[in-house]
């Protein structure tokens, strides 16, 4: 018996440090669970056939994740952060493939390896009051559909600390596909102020040896966005302008203009987006497209919330703007329009 004592005790001492330095750094569990029922369509254009009206369940985005932190002394601390998506509508998910990483921070600001948001879209969907989801978020029309809405694998970021509310993030890809034609890589930054009522940015980003997400020697694509946001009362108004140009392309202008309406638990929310160009400089008809979405959100707490949605995006014949999430497949000079309600709960 004493025997077993003492064995129980040396296990004991073994495992106490674990467990202070587990409550010393603790790590967190956090998530998002955002899912919406829709009725949407796209009519026909000339010989193109109309998308029947169709009623889908749709995931959001929701996600899973484990983050944190171990103090090195001196200032210092390691961080890390695994991040998943997941369907509650159906199983088909890819594990980690969400923002994803390693670093160290101090008072001169952090700096990560792994997989992560660009500069651009973090300082881009701030503006946007439906977050980069839903019919109504901002690569429907903006951020050349996305492609300028990137999650970069292969990545190093450097996040300043804030000074008096200005703070700047910069960042690019490893060049692993390099071959001897061609050197595809990423690269971007973003300048914020973050005061009150107040969010500002300018933003750029540039995509070398790419075509999209194809690696296309010869081909560049180059972006710059500014705008922000400013509430006064129960008003939030919000804006910016985009500009992208890609080799043998002409210049593609998006704009977009929003205001969203607090009474109590209750939002009410109006965005509107276009876009004009950007097609090929010897194109006889450049792209141009609006889109004009009525939102109401209702917050039962902090955590969860209720949100209904129209969405209508207008395209000229040669434009496929469409919705900023789970896209319809549209030909171009299809009208896409739908309606959406839904509940989002955050953990």
């Amino acid at each position: 018996m004493n025997k077993k004592l003492i064995a129980l005790a040396i296990a004991g001492a073994c495992v106490a440090p674990a467990a202070m330095a587990q409550t010393a750094n603790p790590v967190t569990l956090y998530g998002r669970v955002y899912v919406t029922l829709e009725s949407v369509e796209a009519k026909a254009s000339g010989a193109t056939a109309a998308v029947n009206r169709r009623t889908r369940i749709e995931d959001q985005s929701s996600l899973f994740g484990i983050r944190g932190t171990e103090d090195l002394g001196g200032g210092l601390k390691a961080f890390f952060q695994l991040e998943t998506g997941f369907r509650p509508d159906q199983n088909t998910t890819t594990f980690a493939a969400r923002n994803s990483g390693v670093g160290l921070q101090g008072g001169w600001g952090s700096f990560l390896l792994g997989r992560w948001d660009m500069p651009w879209k973090v300082a881009t969907i701030a503006v946007d009051p439906f977050g980069d989801l839903t019919l109504s978020g901002i690569t429907g029309t903006l951020s050349d559909g996305g492609n300028f809405d990137r999650r970069e694998q292969n990545v190093m970021q450097y996040w300043s600390p804030s000074w008096g509310g200005f703070a700047f993030r910069l960042m690019r890809t490893a060049n692993e596909g390099k071959t001897g034609s061609v050197d595809p890589y990423s690269q971007g930054a973003n300048v914020t102020y973050t005061g009150g009522p107040v969010y500002a940015f300018l933003a750029y980003e540039e995509h070398k040896d790419q075509l999209g997400s194809a690696p296309t020697a010869g081909s560049e694509e180059k972006g710059w966005a500014g705008g922000g946001s400013f509430a006064f009362g129960p008003v939030k108004i919000g804006g910016q302008y985009q500009e992208i140009k890609k080799t043998s392309r002409n210049k593609q202008k998006n704009w977009m203009g929003n205001v969203v309406f607090t009474a109590g638990n209750n939002q009410f929310i109006y965005q509107y987006m276009q876009s004009k160009d950007g097609a090929l400089n010897t194109a006889a008809t450049q792209p141009d497209c609006d889109s004009n979405s009525l939102g109401y959100q209702y917050n039962f707490t902090r955590r969860t919330f209720f949100l209904a949605q129209y969405t209508k995006v207008d395209n000229n014949d040669a434009s496929s703007c469409n919705f900023g999430a789970n896209r319809l497949a549209a030909s171009a000079g299809q009208d896409v329009q739908g309606v959406s309600v839904g509940l989002r709960h955050v953990f």
